[in-house]
């Protein structure tokens, strides 16, 4: 028996349409098999793909949101070239999806960030439901932003503080060097035997 889940948020709706899969032994309320799926927009175009556009959809929303969370406004694409999202003007994010049918034209979606927002939350609450369990090996896992990702971020003092501290600590050491007096030098070791009196000469 078909299934229909729904995840609805203020401006967009996402509904995934399935069957369970009984060969791992699914019970008739999931979703094993995916047949179908639709993204309602207020007041846009009703977008609708199979299971493939979905994953590729999850694909670049995520990271691109988790980024732009992090302060790094930056485009993704997913591998087969069906999506991608990318910073747009006035602080907005444009989605073009490209269909896998030749002759149709590229889709493309403007949201502002709650609008956004909203897209994320329907996609977390698919990718969290225990009702349709996804391979983990279909989404990439989460990665860990790289530092230099990161350092536009710190305030420049920060940035400064450890360059302009191990120069200083070296200048330290370069004057210290200077006032410090040298080691005395040993004394050569004395020619005359231990008593003191002078050798006898040789014959």
């Amino acid at each position: 028996m078909k299934q229909i889940l729904r995840y609805d948020q203020l401006s967009c709706r996402l509904q995934v349409e399935g069957l369970p899969d009984v060969s791992i032994g699914q019970s008739a309320g999931c979703v094993g098999i995916i047949t179908g799926w639709s993204l309602q927009w207020t007041g846009r175009p009703e977008l609708e793909g199979e299971r493939d556009h979905l994953l590729a959809l999850m694909t670049v929303i995520l990271p691109y949101a988790r980024h732009l969370v992090s302060g790094l406004r930056r485009s993704f694409r997913d591998p087969t070239g069906a999506v991608t999202v990318e910073p747009d003007q006035d602080r907005r994010h444009r989605i073009s999806l490209r269909s896998s049918q030749p002759g149709h034209p590229v889709l493309t979606i403007h949201l502002d960030d709650a609008e956004l927002a909203d897209l994320v939350r329907v996609i977390d609450a698919l990718r969290l439901d225990p009702r349709l369990p996804l391979p983990p090996d279909l989404l990439p896992r989460p990665q860990p932003l790289r530092s230099r990702d990161l350092v536009h971020r710190l305030p420049l003092q920060r940035r400064l503080a450890a360059p302009l501290g191990g120069l200083a600590a070296v200048s330290l050491v370069a004057v210290l060097s200077w006032l410090v007096p040298p080691p005395p030098q040993p004394r050569p070791a004395s020619t005359l035997p231990s008593s003191g009196r002078p050798a006898p000469p040789r014959s």
